[in-house]
Formats: C-alpha cells, structure tokens, sequence
C-alpha cells in the first residue's frame, strides 16, 4: 500500500471521499482475520509470516512506505511490525507472536477467529 494513491470509498451521497488513514487501518484489521502492518522490507514480518504459513494461517501482510499516513495510525497503537488476530492487537511484533505460538495458544486462537480449517 502506498500513500500516494489514497483508496476512495463512496459516501452516502454517491459523492467520492478519501479514507482518512486511521478509518483505512481499522477496515483491514476487520476485513482480515490476520493482518501484519510492517515497513517495506521488513525481516520480522517477513519472519511472522513464514511461522503463520507453517501453521496453515494466511495473513494479509501491509508493506507501509516510511513516513506513510497509516504507518502512523498504526504506530499509535503498535509498533511495527504490528500483528492484529480477530481485530485485536498482539503486542509485541514477533515476540509477541512467539509467545503465543510457543505457549500453544496460537493455534486454537487462528482457529477460533477463521484463520485455519477446524
């Protein structure tokens, strides 16, 4: 994603608005049951994404520019590499992710938001 071609939705009117960045962010947490927000390049998410795909989990990895709008409506929440399961925040980027998976509630947690087969 790249800060230079904004995404338009339509508003109630029909009329075309752009997405403010922070509505941009909370939209794909929602969309995804697993979303990584990471900088362009990023080994970590690069790191994350590999362990989720050895558990049967596909995230949607979001490559920011530095200095992009959503990097920083993201970075108020999270640092990056920010992971989000279900909507919610897992702090800690990869550590965080190693801990779940390394305490064996990993799994179950993909499982319960649709991110593996039952």
């Amino acid at each position: 994603m790249q800060a230079a071609a904004p995404r338009l939705t339509m508003g109630a009117a029909g009329e075309d608005q752009e997405e403010a960045p922070a509505a941009r962010v909370g939209r794909l947490v929602r969309e995804s049951p697993v979303v990584v927000f990471a900088r362009r390049g990023c080994y970590m998410a690069h790191v994350m994404r590999r362990l989720l795909a050895a558990v049967g989990a596909h995230a949607v990895v979001i490559e920011l520019d530095a200095g992009a709008a959503e990097e920083e409506a993201v970075a108020a929440g999270a640092a990056l590499p920010a992971l989000f399961v279900g909507g919610d925040p897992v702090g800690g980027g990869l550590e965080g992710l190693m801990g779940l998976h390394l305490s064996g509630r990993l799994v179950p947690r993909l499982r319960e938001v649709g991110a593996l087969c039952a």
